[in-house]
């Protein structure tokens, strides 16, 4: 006879964070302890020690190649100034690392190509693990060259060397979230309002802004391209608005989806200036979440997530695979975005 019995669901290994957790130390100071290595009382390691062996944890063999390495350490660059999108994927790197006691610190290059090369010289000499080269856009490089270090070099959210690994957000897909969110929500006169033309994101977002109007036989209005600033959405509004509508008619948007969430805000507030509801008359979705200007915004903002926390994990644990010995084929991984839904952009008409 056939048992009605459930399969026991498969236990979740221990990690070194929970060892140490239980135990009142750093990862570091845990990792260190079971791997006989770094300074500490004979009491404090074995009570690690005694620790791991009480919850049964099994150190992974990529994390063990990693720490038989000369530092723990993995040094960040970037020229993300403000830490915009550097600090959300530089938190996604360190939870990736921080399993196998992989401490990292962050070097800001700006566009310096001496202040660049005095970090990665001070890294090579600290004897770091290995390298993540990050930035504020995907279409530049920082100011130096990681290539032949001898150690590994991943990048995330900026151009990488030829024949590098590197990750970067899909901007054309989070683009099509957007767009796609307007159409099932019923609007028909959607509008593009976004960045600089020297930005392949601009360009990336735009086409697929077009493809998917296209693909719903909706009019196409050319995307207005400016600056990534409030300012710019401001006047946008007055240019959409204004103007001769869609396709020559006096028809005006009755959905506008922004290149980031600072032009958005520009939109929304330019629409309460005219008397213009936001979302009852027109949507708004921005793009890059960038939480203290959209859940501040009124009403709070739809958003474009580009997901950077994820986008560094993934590049921690490459950057892990590597330093183990693992191989790994170059090229560009693109992640997916996803779409953080708030008030700016309506409900369905049957919502």
């Amino acid at each position: 006879m056939a048992s009605d019995a459930q399969p026991t669901p498969a236990k979740q290994p221990v990690t070194l964070r929970e060892v140490a957790a239980l135990a009142g130390v750093s990862v570091a100071t845990a990792s260190k302890a079971l791997n006989g290595q770094g300074r500490m009382t004979a009491e404090t390691r074995t009570r690690i020690r005694e620790t791991a062996q009480r919850l049964g944890f099994r150190p992974n063999s990529l994390a063990q190649s990693l720490l038989r390495r000369r530092s723990f350490t993995v040094g960040l660059l970037t020229n993300d100034t403000y830490g915009r999108f550097s600090l959300p994927l530089m938190a996604g790197v360190s939870d990736a690392l921080v399993d196998a006691g992989v401490s990292v610190f962050l070097c800001n290059v700006e566009d310096d190509p001496r202040l660049a090369q005095l970090h990665v010289d001070a890294m090579l000499d600290k004897r770091v693990d290995g390298i993540i080269a990050t930035g504020k856009r995907i279409d530049r490089h920082l100011p130096v060259d990681l290539a032949n270090l001898g150690i590994p070099a991943i990048y995330a959210f900026t151009e990488p060397d030829p024949n590098a690994i590197a990750f970067v957000s899909d901007d054309a897909g989070g683009a099509r979230l957007a767009v796609e969110h307007f159409c099932r929500l019923g609007r028909r006169r959607i509008a593009h309002v976004s960045g600089p033309a020297s930005f392949a994101v601009v360009h990336a977002r735009a086409q697929a802004y077009r493809a998917v109007l296209a693909e719903n036989g909706l009019p196409i209005m050319e995307p207005l391209l400016g600056s990534w600033s409030e300012a710019w959405g401001h006047e946008a509004v007055a240019k959409l608005f204004d103007g001769e509508g869609f396709d020559g008619t006096r028809e005006k948007p009755d959905a506008v989806f922004c290149g980031n969430d600072q032009i958005a805000r520009g939109v929304i507030d330019a629409l309460r200036e005219r008397g213009i509801g936001v979302p009852d008359e027109v949507g708004v979705i921005g793009f890059d979440n960038w939480q203290i200007v959209a859940e501040a915004t009124r009403p709070p903002l739809t958003s474009v997530d580009m997901n950077l926390a994820a986008l560094g994990r993934e590049a921690g644990l490459a950057l892990l695979s590597l330093v183990g010995g693992e191989p790994a084929l170059p090229g560009i991984r693109k992640l997916p975005c996803r779409l953080v839904v708030r008030q700016s952009c309506g409900r369905p008409p049957d919502g």
